[in-house]
């Protein structure tokens, strides 16, 4: 058991028999009147947002959940199949898999993450790189400044299809390199 002042962003705890993992916290207090911890959490078995707040000696079970690398295989509607180098399949529901669904292709790699032996969600790489499929040419004359436009990433579910801002010299099949926890452009990846 570890005490609230001790949990920190990314931690994942058992709130009421639950897993949550810990999004945000905000600190308020001093020293001499005690911490208050304000948590933004999320379920790990729902995807349902939680906040709450919490005294610094409140204690939690700190969970440590299993990864085992898996690779995309295809959409079982209403389940996305994953597989593992022995061949083992593993079903996650759309909900579990959030922002995932953005940038899941064909044969990607990423990692499973099982909470009592059942795959709940994956983790994808911190970056990643796609193709642009669709970008709108760059307006001549529009270059003052950080101008960014919209394009279109390439992605196995036709309709999660997802876009992102990009600079204006970016064209459609340019390979960019994503920044996945953020969904941010990184930059143009050359051959």
């Amino acid at each position: 058991m570890k005490p609230a002042k001790e949990i920190r962003v990314g931690n994942i705890i058992m709130v009421d028999a639950k897993p949550f993992i810990v999004l945000r916290s905000d600190v308020n207090g001093s020293s001499r009147t005690g911490f208050t911890y304000k948590w933004k959490m999320k379920n790990l078995l729902t995807n349902a947002p939680f906040e709450s707040v919490f005294r610094g000696d409140d204690k939690f079970d700190v969970v440590v959940l299993d990864k085992k690398p898996v690779t995309y295989s295809y959409f079982a509607d209403p389940l996305y199949v994953f597989m593992d180098a022995d061949y083992e399949q593993y079903e996650i529901e759309e909900e579990n898999l959030g922002d995932a669904l953005n940038y899941l292709k064909d044969g990607m790699e990423c990692e499973a993450v099982f909470y009592d032996g059942k795959a709940i969600s994956v983790e994808l790489p911190t970056t990643i790189q796609r193709q642009v499929v669709y970008s709108e040419p760059a307006v001549k004359g529009n270059t003052s400044g950080n101008v960014t436009k919209e394009a279109k990433i390439e992605n196995a579910i036709e309709s999660k299809q997802f876009s992102i801002q990009v600079p204006l010299f970016v064209s459609q099949d340019d390979i960019v390199e994503i920044d996945t926890r953020t969904n941010e452009f990184k930059k143009v990846v050359r051959g």
